[in-house]
């Protein structure tokens, strides 16, 4: 009886994290304070890069990792995708204001992420990301907590150009 137990409890890891050893997670590089990676969603590659806040500011007891992310998605035709994952569940109704320069853009939020509505205000902030040298987020918990990150864009037009050739991105099509 016990031997049996143990061959589906065997079976069972097999068959659920098999697929996932296999999955291809490659991790591109470092390039200054950002970092590339790609990896296989369903059957189509995904391209991102992320980084960290070099500074937060806020008077709170605790609070999650923060992340900000460009994501490719090309078989869905979705780039440029920017995402920011802030450490706190955001106040309902409330949105993360970023600035880049004298770039302002406003995200909406949901649970404890931030998201640009439309393509062309993803295209507009990765813009401003490749030519500015910091961009600050600035929003508020479900608690009412005012926050502070500041993001170092040193790297990022770099890792930009690794991700896009990763998933091949701006090659252009050679003439038959």
């Amino acid at each position: 009886m016990k031997t049996r137990s143990l061959f589906f409890t065997a079976l069972a890891i097999t068959l659920f994290v098999s697929p996932l050893a296999h999955a291809k997670d490659d991790f591109v590089g470092t390039f200054g304070k950002w970092h590339v990676q790609t990896y296989v969603e369903g059957r189509s590659k995904v391209c991102l890069m992320w980084s960290q806040p070099e500074k937060s500011k806020g008077k709170y007891k605790r609070r999650g990792d923060i992340y900000a992310y460009v994501t490719q998605r090309p078989a869905k035709k979705r780039l440029n995708e920017i995402s920011i994952s802030i450490g706190y569940k955001f106040k309902k109704g409330s949105a993360l204001s970023v600035s880049i320069g004298k770039s302002k853009h406003t995200m909406f939020t949901d649970g404890d992420t931030a998201w640009n509505r439309k393509p062309l205000d993803d295209a507009k902030m990765v813009k401003a990301m490749r030519a500015g040298a910091k961009m600050t987020v600035r929003g508020t918990s479900s608690r009412g907590t005012k926050t502070t990150d500041e993001f170092s864009l040193k790297g990022f037009t770099k890792a930009y150009a690794a991700m896009n050739q990763k998933c091949g991105i701006g090659k252009k099509k050679k003439k038959s």
